[in-house]
């Protein structure tokens, strides 16, 4: 197989042996890959990939076709197109991956906005549904909307009968957004004038979120999943959080184990996959770059004002 490896921060594809699937895993051939915050620090040395997965081969979501599977999966599931998130080496012609965290593609999506379905939208709704309580009616806050989680969980707060406002740096993307389910699109300067809010869902970082603790309406949930765009640090007004009883709590997918992430797929599997196939929900792609051209994918992913996923494209992908 082909695969991107990093070698002291360049990039370069490479010739690998394709792995065998063992018992509980399937064999991808993937067809796209997606690019995310965590590539970007891998390459960096900033944020190895866990235990068993490849150390040198960036890539936590990809969408494919099964070419093998281990001895105790049904081989019925070979040719099905799937997508999923892994650990580390989506980046590549072929992946292993537990068969419990597979999401089916449906007939109605092309695999190349399923390469960017499985980080973002099990990110988002793990954080708004399960660690955020999400519930119709209330209003939720989704900073960095435009970005590849932010336009995943500003779909599922509007599925969820949410109001839903959405954060951005400048008015570029306010239509896209709305046309997402956004009921307003905001600036971070105007956070500070908004009615109460339910649900944070942060993905920009102390910059954001030194304003909006002061807009946190009684038992708000306030969920920290990115701070690369505004800082990892700020001080927090305790006698804020005691007077609205609100929680703050953070989360990332990627070092959670075997059992979280397939109960994770699992609820998204019956909640998501409906919809999706309805069309209900979709993938916004910014860019799609060829295997070869990953420098030119990562320079681009690195830049600010993206609306939605940048995928890289395998040699053989198809639909």
């Amino acid at each position: 197989m082909h695969a991107v490896v990093i070698d002291q921060e360049s990039l370069r594809v490479d010739e690998r042996p394709t792995p065998s699937p063992t018992p509980g895993q399937v064999l991808v051939a993937t067809a796209y890959a997606g690019l995310n915050a965590a590539d970007l620090l891998q390459r960096r040395g900033h944020y190895p990939s866990p235990p068993g997965w490849p150390a040198d081969i960036p890539g936590m979501e990809f969408s494919g076709r099964i070419v093998a599977v281990g001895a105790d999966v049904d081989p019925g599931w070979i040719d099905r197109r799937v997508c999923a998130i892994v650990g580390s080496g989506a980046q590549a012609t072929h992946v292993l991956v537990p068969a419990a965290h597979l999401l089916m593609v449906p007939e109605s999506i092309e695999l190349r906005d399923a390469g960017g379905f499985a980080e973002a939208f099990l990110t988002a709704f793990d954080a708004l549904v399960i660690q955020g309580e999400l519930r119709e009616g209330q209003r939720v806050l989704v900073s960095g909307a435009s970005g590849g989680v932010g336009t995943a969980a500003v779909q599922i707060a509007a599925l969820y009968g949410a109001h839903v406002t959405a954060v951005t740096r400048d008015g570029t993307h306010d239509a896209a957004l709305r046309d997402l389910g956004a009921h307003e699109v905001i600036r971070v300067a105007d956070v500070a004038t908004l009615e109460p809010v339910d649900v944070v869902l942060e993905l920009v970082g102390a910059a954001h979120l030194s304003i909006v603790q002061d807009r946190l309406a009684p038992f708000a949930r306030v969920v920290v999943i990115g701070v690369a765009g505004g800082g990892s640090r700020t001080e927090i007004n305790l006698l804020n959080i005691m007077r609205t009883r609100a929680r703050l709590t953070g989360s990332t997918l990627r070092s959670r184990s075997h059992d979280e992430k397939a109960h994770l797929s699992e609820r998204v599997r019956a909640e998501l996959l409906g919809p999706w196939a309805r069309g209900e929900l979709r993938v916004p792609v910014a860019a799609t770059f060829a295997l070869d051209e990953v420098d030119q994918a990562y320079t681009y992913f690195a830049q600010p004002g993206k609306f939605g996923k940048v995928l890289l494209e395998m040699p053989d992908a198809s639909s």
